[in-house]
């Protein structure tokens, strides 16, 4: 699998400038038109992880590829990429079009306390493309027409406004998804749920065959967030409906799917970086979670 690409390296890969100061920035973001970039790439971005975050008008029939996921773009859609899953578009046809815009984290978290993994939209495990009805598509490239109207201008707070955009778009994403059940993190059951995921999540991604994760079981996040497992486990049940190790495994087939999709590395080596230090053992946890063996599941 590619290494994860800097801001630095997706401006050389599309043959742009690459801003001045770019490794000082507090917070980065930018918004281009799609049609400058049709016909630069002889093929496909290598599939891998970004260190930004990525919103896109979609148009024209593309397939993307996340993690575990392939999803068809045969009109319109909004594309969600977040710099914890890897991903690779294939153009399906010569007509090509849209808007995205780039931005990383502290663009957002240096001004307000939003944390964009929040939103299902970019969390790992939600849905990364969302289909646009045609009533949707003038609005959203109405959007991205104000993006780059905006960046040229001068006026003090564009910053502000720019963001205020990228988080209309974000929320319009979210409004085409079907509803789900919003807990409230208020609580201390709340705050040790957002404290596990973010744990659980920092192991992650999994870039070489020597890395492992460090944490596994339900007893090593009970013991790093310095509460009894009973109590994680009921915290998380509050808040999630699934159990510490029901939520730990998920998280693993997830990774698992994608190190055996997309790396050249055996079943032993993807095995021993998820915390299996017996190759049996993660074929029969595998297994009993997918119906199918590593194996199986690599040449399907």
């Amino acid at each position: 699998m590619e290494k994860t690409q800097t801001l630095e390296e997706f401006y050389r890969a599309k043959d742009l400038q690459v801003p001045g100061g770019l490794e000082k920035e507090i917070g980065h973001f930018n918004v281009f038109n799609s049609a400058e970039f049709v016909g630069r790439e002889a093929r496909p971005l290598p599939y891998s992880r970004r260190d930004f975050y990525k919103v896109a008008l979609v148009s024209g029939r593309n397939r993307y590829y996340f993690a575990d996921k392939v999803i068809a773009v045969e009109d319109h859609a909004l594309m969600f990429a977040n710099p914890q899953v890897p991903y690779q578009c294939e153009h399906l046809s010569e007509e090509q079009g849209g808007y995205f815009c780039i931005f990383t984290e502290a663009f957002f978290h240096q001004f307000t306390s939003i944390r964009l993994l929040d939103f299902p939209v970019f969390r790992p495990g939600g849905q990364p493309v969302v289909h646009l009805p045609a009533a949707q598509v003038q609005p959203v490239r109405d959007l991205f027409e104000k993006m780059l109207a905006e960046l040229q201008a001068d006026y003090t707070y564009k910053y502000d406004l720019l963001r205020n955009y990228a988080l209309e778009l974000i929320h319009t994403g979210l409004k085409m998804q079907p509803a789900q059940e919003v807990h409230a993190h208020g609580n201390a059951a709340g705050r040790i749920s957002t404290m596990f995921s973010e744990l659980l999540e920092r192991q992650f991604p999994i870039q070489s065959p020597v890395q492992q994760v460090n944490f596994r079981t339900a007893i090593d996040f009970a013991n790093q967030l310095s509460v009894h497992v009973n109590h994680l486990n009921k915290a998380l049940k509050d808040t999630t409906g699934k159990s510490t190790s029901e939520l730990i495994a998920e998280r693993i087939v997830r990774e698992a799917k994608m190190l055996l999709r997309h790396t050249d590395w055996n079943v032993s080596e993807i095995g021993y970086c998820l915390g299996f230090q017996e190759p049996a053992h993660f074929n029969n946890f595998f297994k009993k979670k997918t119906q199918v063996t590593p194996r199986s599941f690599r040449t399907v």
